[in-house]
C-alpha cells in the first residue's frame, strides 16, 4: 500500500496555524484531509475555530505533541492509517509550543507513513520582537530552522527589517503565505533528509476559565487591553452584554470578533512560566 503523506504545521503561538488550515479546507482540491490539531491547554479551543468539524478533523488535547502527547499521537495516526477509505494526506497543526522535528519524526518511523515536510509559519507583527527575546527566541528559531518551507503570515509583503533580521541569524528567508496556493504547497514540498528534535523548550504557564455567566463587554475589553505583558497568547471565546465574540491576543496584537452563533465564555491563556505564574494571571483576570 502506498504510504500516506504526513506534514506538520508549525509555527509560534499565534502564528496563524489555524487559518492557514482554515483555507486549506476551503480550496477546491478534491483531496481528502485528515487533521490533527494539537492545543496546548486543558481547553481545546482550535478545533472549535476549524471551519469544518467532521469525522476527519482530530483533535489531540493535553499538552504539547513533542513533550507529553507521544502515546496519543501514535494511537490517533493509527486510526488515520486504519481508516477506510484511507485520506489522502494527514496533516498535523502542531502546538505553538511543540518542537515540529520531534512530530515528523514519528512519521519517520511509521513505515505506512511518508514524510511530507514541515511548514513554519512566521507572524510578522510579532517576529522581530520574539527573535530578540533570549527566553523565546531559541524555541522560535528552532522552528524556523526545522520549516522545509517558512511563511509570513499576517502580511501580503515581506518585510527588509525581517528579512535583514533572519539573514544576520542565518535563518531562511520567509515568503508570504500569499505567494503559495495551499493545496500546491503541500504537493511541491521537499522535505529535509536529516532530522533531530530540538531541545526540549522552557516551561510555560496556562490558564484557562470557563463560565456560562455574561461578561459586561466594555469590562472585558478594559481587561484586554490592560493584559499581563508576559500574558503573550490567550484565545477563546466570549459571552458579553453585546454578543457573543472571538477573541484572540497574540503578543501585542489584540483582535475581538462577533460570532454568529451563541457559545459560552470559554478562554485559554499561555505565557512563559519565568516571567508570569498562574497566580499573576487569575489575580488579573478577578480585577
Amino acid at each position: 500500500m502506498t504510504p500516506l503523506p504526513l506534514t506538520v504545521i508549525s509555527g509560534y503561538l499565534g502564528a496563524g496555524k489555524t487559518t492557514l488550515i482554515n483555507r486549506l479546507l476551503t480550496e477546491d482540491h478534491r483531496l481528502k484531509f485528515l487533521i490533527m490539531v494539537n492545543d496546548f491547554g486543558a481547553v481545546n479551543i482550535d478545533k472549535a475555530l476549524i471551519s469544518v468539524q467532521d469525522k476527519d478533523v482530530i483533535a489531540l488535547t493535553n499538552g504539547c505533541v513533542c513533550c507529553t502527547m507521544g502515546a496519543d499521537l501514535f494511537m490517533a495516526l493509527g486510526d488515520a492509517l486504519d481508516r477506510r477509505p484511507r485520506p489522502d494526506h494527514v496533516i498535523i497543526e502542531a502546538s505553538g509550543i511543540a518542537d515540529p522535528l520531534a512530530i515528523a519524526n514519528t512519521a519517520i518511523a511509521e513505515p505506512e507513513l511518508r514524510y511530507a515536510g514541515i511548514i513554519t509559519l512566521v507572524d510578522a507583527d510579532n517576529i522581530t520582537e520574539l527573535l530578540n527575546d533570549p527566553l523565546i527566541a531559541p524555541q522560535v528559531q528552532g522552528q524556523i530552522r526545522a520549516g522545509d518551507v517558512v511563511l509570513l503570515t499576517k502580511s501580503e509583503h515581506k518585510h527588509p527589517a525581517v528579512t535583514h533580521l533572519f539573514a544576520g541569524l542565518g535563518l531562511p528567508e520567509p515568503a508570504t503565505l500569499g505567494d503559495w496556493p495551499i493545496s500546491g504547497l503541500l504537493s511541491g514540498l521537499v522535505p529535509k533528509t536529516r532530522l533531530r528534535p530540538s531541545e526540549t523548550h522552557g516551561a510555560y504557564t496556562t490558564w484557562h476559565h470557563e463560565t456560562d455567566v455574561v461578561l459586561d463587554h466594555d469590562a472585558l475589553v478594559h481587561s484586554l487591553k490592560n493584559r499581563p505583558r508576559h500574558l503573550f497568547r490567550l484565545k477563546g471565546f466570549a459571552q458579553t452584554s453585546l454578543g457573543n465574540f472571538e477573541v484572540h491576543v497574540v503578543g501585542k496584537n489584540m483582535e475581538i470578533r462577533r460570532l454568529d452563533t451563541p457559545h459560552k465564555t470559554i478562554l485559554v491563556g499561555l505565557g512563559l512560566a519565568a516571567l508570569i505564574s498562574l497566580p499573576e494571571i487569575q489575580e488579573w483576570w478577578d480585577r
